[in-house]
């Protein structure tokens, strides 16, 4: 049975999780790449974005989920947390 974790859960794991930075450079194979790497090996991480790219974050964010196959759990401010289920 593959059963997810519920937000309040997944809330409280990314409090003590891996948190990967994204700067003015944005989002490239290179990003996508790290991050497909980090999910795998913890299955849920946290992404913040420089205040200098805060108007294109949703562009982002969804280029990530996309490539990442990864469901967004929850975006407050400039951080984003996304979860894919390991297996």
């Amino acid at each position: 049975m593959n059963i997810t974790p519920s937000k309040k859960e997944l809330m409280r794991r990314s409090l003590s999780t891996t948190t990967l930075q994204i700067g003015k450079a944005g989002v490239n194979e290179r990003v996508i790449k790290e991050i497909k790497r980090q999910l795998k090996d913890k299955e849920l991480i946290r992404i913040k974005f420089a205040r200098s790219i805060s108007s294109e974050k949703e562009t982002y964010i969804n280029e990530i989920i996309r490539k990442t196959n990864a469901k967004l759990i929850d975006l407050r401010g400039n951080v984003a947390i996304i979860f894919k289920k390991k297996g």
